[in-house]
């Protein structure tokens, strides 16, 4: 797969999500009910992180058991944890930030890889390598919405995914600009419905969620 192809790949999954859910598995046993209430609730495409022990493990299980969801990896931060998605799965990649070594990975990868970057200088040197498509993060600390509206003008062909510090008082704001893709956050996961395995809090605050941004 080319990186046009790739950029033209990533954007379409971001596109439909509208809003890519953050996902942290702290027990396998949350895996499935989680995955099946963010669906009920609208949200069929998930980033699932490598933040704990579990992240490999939901990957390979929803891809097996919940085929038709779109199942990404995140917190993918070197060479290694990039084969490891790859080979569970993953239908694409995302990085909090960028190093030479994982960009040079995601050109080579099957799937498509959406990079962090946090300045015109991170910008760079993914575009020097054919990445159009990026996640800001932390996407509040580093200029938020008057960033993105700098980078429109350097980075014309470039567009976002928002994430860190998008909550549902702003993600119609990011998603009003033109280079916003989809935004990315955990507000529709509330963390005490989270490990109650109140499923059906998470699938009412997910519709909520998608519902603001119609």
């Amino acid at each position: 797969m080319t990186m046009d192809q790739k950029n033209t790949l990533i954007e379409r999954i971001c596109v439909d999500a509208r809003i890519l859910p953050v996902i942290t598995i702290s027990s396998e046993e949350q895996i499935l009910p989680l995955a099946d209430a963010l669906a009920a609730g609208g949200l069929h495409t998930l980033e699932i992180t490598l933040r704990s022990s579990h992240g490999l493990t939901a990957i390979r299980r929803l891809r097996e058991e919940r085929p038709d969801l779109c199942v990404g990896a995140g917190t993918v931060l070197d060479r290694r944890m990039m084969d490891e998605v790859e080979a569970a799965g993953a239908q694409f990649v995302v990085t909090p930030g960028s190093t030479r070594e994982i960009l040079e990975a995601g050109v080579s990868c099957s799937v498509p890889l959406l990079p962090g970057v946090s300045s015109a200088s991170d910008l760079m040197e993914g575009y020097a390598l054919g990445y159009r498509r990026f996640k800001l993060f932390p996407a509040e600390v580093c200029g938020g919405i008057a960033a993105l509206k700098a980078f429109g003008g350097p980075f014309a062909d470039v567009r976002f995914c928002p994430t860190g510090g998008v909550t549902a008082a702003n993600a119609a704001n990011y998603l009003a600009l033109p280079n916003v893709m989809c935004v990315g956050g955990t507000w529709m996961i509330d963390s005490a419905s989270l490990s109650g395995g109140d499923w059906a809090s998470i699938q009412r605050c997910t519709t909520a969620a998608l519902a603001a941004l119609a």
